[in-house]
């Protein structure tokens, strides 16, 4: 595995990151398709053995559990220092006030909460899962740089927002000395590409490395449409991604589909390096639910596409509504 930086920052990270919404007990939450403790852990220890050292959860995955999971098998996989750890903040955790958002009182509980399930004393990268209109910027940035000093994050990321959402951000963190984003996790796949409009030359400009969700658009990209799924069938955000564009989402997968047969290759490769082929993209995020998707990941990070395959995947495209911001 060869190991790059992530954004400008001196971390060194796999090229792929192992998304970790997949693990969690399936009936905490709204993800009934989740793989329970026993299910997961091999998936994980075949991540590290592959060289994946790059982890991305959340405190609301699955009621918390997915950070169980994760944080117990990484403990015992593999020594603190040689993981990078990921976790998000933003989601509903209780009832009542305060039980969610990006407020200080939610930050300083919420990143003691991560921590104790986790089983550690730091994450390397606290994100902010979405933007909150109900709070201050500045209360939310000056929060996340004391939990920065306070030695409980290494770094801070943001995640799927407007491009002037994020951009004010940056702003607001330099105008007043703190803690800066060094990377934004959006929605970046051959079925969703309205980042290249605004957000992924924003992230060039200000060296943000990038770390997409859903690369494979929630496995439709590794199927034939029409194929349904115990997830594609109870993912209710999945199902209204694509309805509005479904005869050109279709034809996207199509050609996925033919220059997959072409090559003699799972399509998930041939979906996979086309996000890998973006330079601002430092990992994508990748789920897996079994040993071969892992392994679909990894023989994509050799596959180079061709300009004109390029051309083919990129050509049936239409611009979408915007969506990933809830």
């Amino acid at each position: 595995m060869d190991y790059r930086k992530l954004g400008n920052t001196g971390l060194d990270i796999s090229p792929l990151c192992l998304g970790c919404m997949t693990f969690g007990v399936p009936d905490r939450g709204p993800h009934e398709w989740t793989l329970d403790e026993e299910k997961s852990r091999p998936i994980i220890r075949k991540a590290i053995e592959a060289g994946i050292n790059f982890f991305d959860t959340a405190n609301v995955y699955s009621d918390g559990t997915s950070e169980e999971i994760v944080g117990r098998a990484l403990k015992d996989m593999i020594p603190r220092d040689e993981v990078v750890i990921a976790t998000k903040i933003n989601g509903r955790m209780r009832k009542g006030p305060n039980g969610a958002g990006l407020s200080r009182k939610a930050i300083m509980a919420e990143i003691d909460a991560s921590l104790k399930r986790l089983g550690t004393d730091y994450v390397d990268l606290y994100q902010i899962h979405r933007f909150d209109y109900d709070v201050p910027i500045e209360e939310t940035l000056e929060a996340l740089h004391d939990v920065v000093k306070a030695g409980k994050a290494r770094y801070i990321g943001a995640s799927s927002m407007y491009a002037w959402q994020f951009a004010t951000m940056l702003h607001v963190a330099e105008q007043n000395g703190w803690t800066r984003f060094v990377t934004m996790q959006n929605y970046v796949n051959l079925l969703y590409r309205e980042e290249e409009r605004e957000m992924l030359p924003l992230c060039a400009s200000e060296g943000i490395g990038v770390i997409p969700w859903s690369p494979l658009a929630r496995g439709r990209l590794t199927r034939d449409w029409d194929t349904a799924t115990e997830r594609s069938e109870t993912d209710k955000f999945g199902q209204t991604i694509f309805r509005d564009t479904a005869e050109a989402d279709r034809r996207v997968v199509e050609v996925v589909a033919e220059i997959a047969r072409e090559r003699g290759v799972p399509r998930a490769r041939i979906a996979l390096a086309w996000v890998l082929d973006k330079p601002e993209v430092s990992a994508p995020i990748v789920g897996a639910s079994k040993p071969g998707h892992l392994d679909d990941a990894i023989a994509a990070l050799a596959l180079e596409l061709t300009d004109d395959e390029l051309t083919r995947l990129e050509a049936p495209y239409v611009p979408h509504f915007v969506v990933g911001f809830e």
